[in-house]
């Protein structure tokens, strides 16, 4: 797989990831497993993708690849012109926290630790003074509407605020991509929809999103699909129509965020 409609004759300028021939290779023992069978794809700048697949398909060991968790037995991966799959530990730690904002389905949230203090986690680790930082986490939480819950707790927010306060922490450092893995997998049907919709936005203003689920209703929010299974990409396509959250919230019934975090 060397690409895709969207971006056949696109220059390089506008591609974010370039990933050729890339393989994973597990030993459970004196057994091979082979997470990844020579994956080839291209995501451009700005793109929002859905990576699906059954369990053991490989799209989990592709996505920690992505996010420079893991590193392939082989071929290249590329993220905006650097070759990620030969960096160190520690210089693959430095571009997660600079280019990387990560989405998880549990939230991964500090219970003891206000929703500002969470955001400006990935902060800590940036020169920069402590109202700069403050700054910019009181903007990534108002960007995704919860400006006024900046000092609750996580057991103050219900289950789609923390997930909002765990993708504003995603935005804080102003990354090239956000990798969400089931981001909706814990949230109603609601709730959902309305996290998709601030994926939606978010890359309606230029943010590249990838994203994995195993729900084919929340991959229809995306505008491209890539399919995984047995360690290689199956189908690769563009979703012509993707499913607009706004418009599908105003057929949903309204739940109070606030009366459920109460």
């Amino acid at each position: 797989m060397s690409g895709h409609p969207a971006t056949s004759g696109a220059t390089s300028d506008g591609t974010l990831i370039q990933i050729d021939h890339l393989a994973k290779i597990y030993l459970l023992g004196e057994v091979e497993v082979h997470a990844l069978r020579g994956v080839t794809v291209r995501v451009e700048r700005g793109e929002f993708v859905a990576i699906m697949g059954a369990s053991g398909s490989g799209k989990s060991t592709f996505m920690n690849i992505l996010g420079c968790l893991d590193k392939p037995t082989r071929g290249k991966y590329v993220l905006e012109e650097i070759d990620v799959s030969r960096l160190s530990r520690d210089e693959l730690a430095a571009i997660r926290n600079r280019k990387i904002g990560f989405v998880f389905q549990g939230f991964n949230l500090l219970s003891r630790t206000s929703a500002l203090e969470n955001v400006e986690l990935p902060l800590l680790y940036c020169s920069m003074s402590n109202k700069e930082r403050r700054d910019r986490a009181v903007s990534a939480l108002e960007r995704v509407g919860l400006g006024d819950r900046a000092h609750h707790f996580p057991n103050q927010l219900s289950g789609g605020q923390q997930q909002r306060v765990a993708i504003a922490r995603a935005l804080v450092n102003d990354p090239s991509i956000i990798l969400a893995d089931e981001p909706t997998g814990n949230l109603d049907s609601r709730t959902s929809v309305e996290v998709m919709g601030i994926f939606q936005e978010l890359n309606q203003h230029g943010i590249t999103v990838i994203l994995v689920t195993h729900e084919p209703d929340v991959a229809q929010f995306a505008k491209r699909h890539i399919v995984f299974r047995d360690g290689k990409i199956r189908a690769d396509k563009i979703n012509i129509s993707p499913r607009a959250a706004a418009a599908v919230l105003e057929e949903m019934p309204v739940i109070d965020d606030n009366e459920e975090a109460a």
